[in-house]
């Protein structure tokens, strides 16, 4: 009795050769619709399923391979007495290679104009049912999901007449992280459409971007992963023209720098080290922005990553170039702005899109035995319940310096103050255990530059002690969220002082 081999795949690359293979080698190969039809027309012999079956494909092909004829086949214990006495009994013949892959699911949702039919119409049935079912039988039945399989199973048996064990786990193990993937695909899909937030089960898919050297540490393995269908405007999604490959550190660095960019619609650039901005910077183009970020920190950003939301022109390059930085990140980059830049020999130069339309729903953190999930922090100045606490209101550049500094703070880890002006930040005070530590840091980075300049806070003040810390480095306008119990003893100090302080309401805590 020949050995069988049923194909039935979406994506056709390399199966009209997998097949000629296989026929040459004598299997008889079973297959349906569109697949049958391309091995057909390219002269490859192939029996229909309903030939095996005895019944057509019925209900626009829904039902096809949904028969004991198949999976009695792909399920039996090829060398147990009772399965061969039943499949003798029906006339059923085992099935030894089973090559699908699966309605494009996620190709479809991924269009703007996808509409709810035509996604359920992509969810495939049979192709996930003989998959499992083969996977799960792979002690007797070779399971390949992916083209890129195809080599290694026809070596095998061109050389033992059979795959080894080890192969078919492996693949079977593929198999089932497929279909776990589709699946958690339509889930999503069903729950965003179903308008269900936090469900009783989440489940999420991520597919490997590329290994890592190392994680933050050279003695940590680690993996880069990216999620399907995610935002455009992400690290994840970037395209890397120059450089060396990126790091852990690298990586968490660059999101870091892209979520702080994304708050700003003129020219603005961003410096980043250990997930903290060491300087931003605003100007009328991207070659002043630059400079402004630069010169809100010369020294912490040597060795930084950089991400600048307009395209890097030649003189924005030449000013990069002479910096030593890990990372530059641009919408694009002319000509010779790569000419310059890739001069220097391990740079990494990254393109992301700007576009802003497509954003993930929620934030997720890996906590040991769990996960945390939020919505990303989109408060922006805009949705603030502004109200002016004191009795002086902000002038129109310090109600500038206030927002800059507003928009970078909920970037900043906790306890967190950025002390800045209408145009870049002065100084910045991360994660410190108490706020006027915070404050001292960023006030002492600012220097005398602090006179005349703003300073915000992520969260409220419980003691007016930041108020008094401000106002003798020069600070004449503060932004905080207020809603402390003390707020008045702060309000009461920056009068005192002539400071104007503007309540948010909203805190911006980054752990």
């Amino acid at each position: 009795m020949k050995k069988r081999a049923l194909l039935s795949v979406s994506d056709k690359s390399g199966i009209l050769e997998f097949a000629k293979e296989l026929e040459g080698l004598g299997y008889e190969l079973l297959s349906t619709g569109g697949t049958m039809k391309h091995l057909a027309d390219n002269g490859v012999a192939v029996t229909a399923v309903d030939a095996v079956t005895g019944f057509p494909e019925i209900m626009e092909g829904r039902v096809k391979t949904l028969n004991p004829m198949i999976h009695g086949g792909l399920l039996a214990k090829q060398d147990d007495p009772t399965h061969q006495a039943q499949m003798e009994e029906h006339g059923i013949q085992p099935i030894d290679i089973v090559c699908v892959n699966l309605y494009p699911f996620k190709e479809t949702i991924s269009k703007p104009d996808v509409t709810t039919d035509d996604a359920i119409e992509n969810i495939d049935i049979g192709g996930p049912a003989m998959l499992r079912a083969s996977a799960k039988n792979h002690a007797y039945v070779t399971v390949i999901v992916d083209a890129a399989d195809y080599a290694q199973v026809l070596e095998e048996l061109k050389t033992d007449g059979q795959t080894t064990l080890e192969t078919r786990r492996r693949l079977a193990a593929k198999v089932f992280r497929h279909t776990a993937a589709y699946d958690a695909l339509i889930s999503g899909y069903l729950t965003d459409l179903a308008g269900e937030e936090f469900p009783e089960q989440v489940t999420y898919t991520y597919e490997l971007k590329q290994p890592l050297r190392y994680g933050e540490n050279p003695h940590q393995k680690a993996a880069f992963y990216s999620r399907p269908l995610g935002s455009d405007f992400s690290i994840a999604y970037a395209e890397q023209l120059h450089g060396k490959e990126l790091s852990y550190n690298n990586i968490q660095d660059a999101n870091a720098a892209i979520q702080i960019v994304k708050e700003f619609e003129g020219p603005a650039a961003v410096a980043v080290k250990h997930m903290n901005p060491c300087g931003v910077g605003t100007g009328e183009t991207i070659f002043d922005a630059f400079n402004k970020a630069y010169e809100a920190d010369p020294v912490s950003i040597f060795g930084g990553i950089i991400a600048l939301n307009r395209e890097v022109d030649a003189s924005t390059a030449e000013k990069l170039s002479g910096i030593f930085l890990e990372i530059v990140i641009a919408p694009s980059f002319t000509a010779e702005a790569v000419e310059i830049l890739t001069q220097k020999k391990n740079i990494r130069l990254l393109t992301i899109s700007f576009d802003q339309n497509k954003k993930d729903k929620w934030n997720t953190v890996s906590v040991e035995g769990g996960l945390l999930m939020q919505e990303p922090d989109t408060h922006g100045f805009a949705d603030a319940d502004i109200r002016v606490a004191t009795d002086r209101e902000p002038t129109e550049a310090e109600w500038e310096a206030l927002k800059l500094g507003w928009a970078v703070v909920k970037h900043v880890k906790s306890n967190a103050i950025v002390v800045s002006d209408d145009r870049m930040t002065l100084g910045v005070g991360a994660g410190q255990m108490n706020r006027v530590g915070a404050a001292n840091i960023a006030l002492t980075q600012a220097g005398e530059r602090a006179n005349g300049a703003a300073l915000a806070s992520d969260a409220f003040f419980p003691m007016d002690d930041t108020v008094e810390a401000a106002a003798k480095a020069g600070i004449t306008a503060i932004i905080q969220p207020g809603g402390s119990v003390k707020d008045e003893d702060s309000i009461k100090k920056a009068n005192e002082y002539g400071i104007a302080m503007v309540f948010t309401g909203v805190r911006h805590f980054k752990h």
